[in-house]
C-alpha cells in the first residue's frame, strides 16, 4: 500500500544561494569530542600532531565548511593563554561546564593546523562569561596581528609566524541561560557584547561578529532577549545566533519526525526581530541568522539522569558524555532539518551540526580502536556535497499527518537546489511511519544522474543503529521512474532520506532520464 505525492519545482524563479558556510560543524573541549576524538597521540593513525588520520579521514568525507571553537559552555570559563606554547608547560585546569578537567594539550595552534588539513574555517568563540572585551581582543591580537606586538610576536615565538587570519568569532555562548559560567541579563550582555565588538573592530575592521541569540525558542526570555541584544549591537555585529536541539518525548515519533516545522518557525521569528530593530535603527545592511548549535539529541535524558551521575562524580579528563547513538528516525529528521536550513538559506547565514565527533555526533570513535559514520552522517554529507547553488521554490502536495504538537504536517518534507552547471539537487524527507509514498517529479528535459534513499534496513527496524565494524544503515541506490506524463516517479519507504541528482539532458538523450538500480 502506497499513498502519492506531487513535487512541483520552478526552475527559472529567483531563490537564494546556498551559503558554504550553511554546513557547519563544532568542536567543543567536551566528552571525548577532542580528546580521544580527533586527537588521540597514542592511535595507530595518529599524526605528528596527535591527530586521528582514520577520524580526519572522516571529517574529509562528512564535507562541513566551517568549524566552531572551542565552545559552548566550555568557552564562558575559557582562558586561550593556557591553549598556546609548548604543550608541556601548560597549566592543568577543572572545567566546572563540565565537571571535567581539561590538559590543554589541544590548544590554538594544535586545533588550526588540523583544521586547515580538513579544510574547516574556524568560528572562534571568546568567553564573555568569566572575561570581557580586554581578553577578547587580546586574542584577536594574538591570533591575526601581522607582527611587531607583544602578542603577535608570542604567537611567532609558538610557532605561527603568519597570522591564522581567523575571520568568523563568537561574542560568548548561551548567555541567557542560568547553566552559563557568567549567566547575564539581555542588557548585561548586550552592554559586553556591543563593547566587545567595538573593540575588536577597532583591532580589525574585516571581523564577522555573532551576537548570541536565545539558547531555545522556549526560553522564557526569547524574543525579548533578541530585542534587547540587537538594541546594543545591532550596527556592530553579523550575525545572531539560534540554537536548536530535538527529541522523541513520550513516545511521539509523529512531532519528532516533524522537527523542520518548529525550526522554520524559529528562524521566521528571528527574522521578524531583525527586521524590526533594522527598520527602528535605520540599519540597511543584512544581519544574518546563526544556527551555530542544532542536532537530535536526547536532551531530557541528559537533564534527569546523566548529569547528575557526571556531575557528582571526581574530575575526569576526556568523560563520555552525550554519546547518543543514533536511529534511522533520527537520521530522517537531521536530513529534514537541513532542508529546514537550505529553504531558509535567505535569512540562515551559516549552521554548525553540534557537535562533529563522538559527542552527539554524526562520527563515533573508540580509544585505540575505529572510527565510524552513524546514520546522521549521511544527510548531513549528502546536503553538503550537493545542496549548492540557488534554492528552487516548491510546491509540494502530499498527504499529511496529525502531530500533537504542530497539528497536520505534510508526510513530505522537500527543498530543491540548481547549481551553477544547471545540475538540479533534491532533498526528500519521508517523515510518514507506515505508508511507503509514491512521489512524481514532472521534470521535462532532465537525466538521473543519481539517486539513493537512507530507510530502515530489510528488517524494517527504523530503530537501527550503526556500530563499530557493523554500518548497517547508509544510503542505498533508489529505482527512477519515468513517467507517461514526461515525469519522474520514485516511491519512498516510509521514514526515509532521498537524494536525486539531475542533470540537463543531452541534445542525444533519448529519453527524459536515466533509471539507476533497484533499491
Amino acid at each position: 500500500m502506497s499513498a502519492t505525492a506531487h513535487v512541483q519545482i520552478a526552475l527559472d524563479a529567483p531563490g537564494a544561494v546556498v551559503p558554504a558556510r550553511l554546513f557547519g560543524t563544532f568542536v567543543e573541549h567536551m566528552g571525548r569530542c577532542v580528546y580521544e576524538g580527533i586527537y588521540e597521540p597514542g592511535h595507530p593513525t595518529a599524526d605528528a600532531d596527535g591527530f586521528r588520520d582514520d577520524v580526519r579521514a572522516l571529517v574529509r568525507e562528512l564535507g562541513a565548511t566551517v568549524v566552531r571553537y572551542p565552545g559552548g559552555n566550555f568557552v564562558s570559563g575559557y582562558a586561550w593563554e593556557d591553549g598556546v606554547g609548548p604543550q608541556g608547560d601548560r597549566p592543568v585546569r577543572l572545567d566546572a561546564a563540565w565537571h571535567s578537567t581539561e590538559t590543554n594539550q589541544v590548544g590554538l595552534h594544535e586545533f588550526a593546523r588540523w583544521a586547515e588539513s580538513v579544510d574547516l574555517e574556524i568560528m572562534e568563540a571568546v568567553n564573555l562569561g568569566t572575561r570581557g572585551p580586554a581578553e577578547a581582543a587580546q586574542l584577536l591580537e594574538y591570533a591575526n596581528h601581522p607582527g611587531g606586538t607583544a602578542l603577535s610576536d608570542r604567537r611567532a615565538a609558538n610557532g605561527r609566524t603568519e597570522p591564522f587570519g581567523i575571520r568568523l568569532w563568537c561574542l560568548g555562548n548561551e548567555m541567557d541561560g542560568p547553566w552559563q559560567i557568567g549567566h547575564k541579563t539581555a542588557d548585561e550582555y548586550g552592554r559586553i557584547a556591543a563593547e566587545t565588538a567595538r573593540l575588536m573592530r577597532f583591532y580589525d575592521p574585516s571581523v564577522e561578529l555573532v551576537a548570541a541569540g536565545s539558547s531555545n525558542r522556549e526560553m522564557p526570555t526569547f524574543g525579548a532577549w533578541e530585542r534587547t541584544v540587537l538594541a546594543h549591537t545591532a550596527d556592530l555585529v553579523d550575525h545572531i545566533s539560534i540554537h536548536a536541539y530535538y527529541e522523541e518525548l513520550d513516545g511521539d515519533t509523529a512531532s519528532f519526525l516533524a522537527s523542520a516545522v518548529h525550526l522554520d518557525g524559529y528562524i521566521a521569528d528571528v527574522a521578524a526581530i531583525i527586521d524590526d530593530v533594522r527598520a527602528e535603527r535605520g540599519i540597511t545592511r543584512e544581519i544574518g541568522i546563526s544556527v551555530d548549535e542544532w542536532n537530535v539529541w536526547n536532551q531530557t535524558r541528559w537533564n534527569t539522569q546523566d548529569k547528575d551521575a557526571v556531575f557528582a562524580g571526581d574530575w575526569p579528563i576526556a568523560p563520555r558524555l552525550i554519546e547518543d547513538e543514533y536511529t534511522v528516525t533520527d537520521a530522517v529528521v537531521v536530513g529534514s532539518l537541513l532542508i529546514s536550513l537550505i529553504r531558509n538559506s535567505a535569512r540562515v547565514s551559516m549552521a554548525n551540526l553540534a557537535q562533529l565527533v563522538n559527542v552527539i555526533a554524526p562520527i563515533r570513535c573508540e580509544p585505540g580502536g575505529a572510527a565510524w559514520r552513524q546514520t546522521t552522517f549521511f544527510p548531513f554529507r549528502d546536503a553538503a556535497r550537493h545542496a549548492r547553488g540557488r534554492v528552487l521554490p516548491l510546491d509540494v502536495a502530499a498527504p499529511t499527518t496529525e502531530t500533537a504538537r504542530f497539528g497536520p504536517v505534510s508526510d513530505l518534507d522537500a527543498v530543491a537546489t540548481v547549481g551553477d552547471d544547471g545540475e538540479v539537487t533534491v532533498l526528500l524527507a519521508h517523515r510518514g511511519l507506515d505508508t511507503a509514498l509514491e512521489v512524481q517529479l514532472p521534470l521535462p528535459g532532465f537525466e538521473v544522474r543519481e539517486a539513493t534513499v537512507l530507510a530502515a534496513p530489510a528488517d524494517g527496524d527504523r530503530h537501527a543503529v550503526n556500530t563499530a565494524g557493523a554500518e548497517h544503515v547508509a544510503p542505498r541506490p533508489l529505482k527512477v521512474r519515468p513517467t507517461a506524463s514526461d515525469a519522474l516517479e520514485v516511491t519512498l519507504p516510509p521514514v526515509s532520506w532521498t537524494v536525486i541528482r539531475l542533470a540537463p539532458a543531452s541534445p542525444t538523450t533519448t529519453t527524459t532520464t536515466t533509471t539507476t538500480t533497484t533499491d
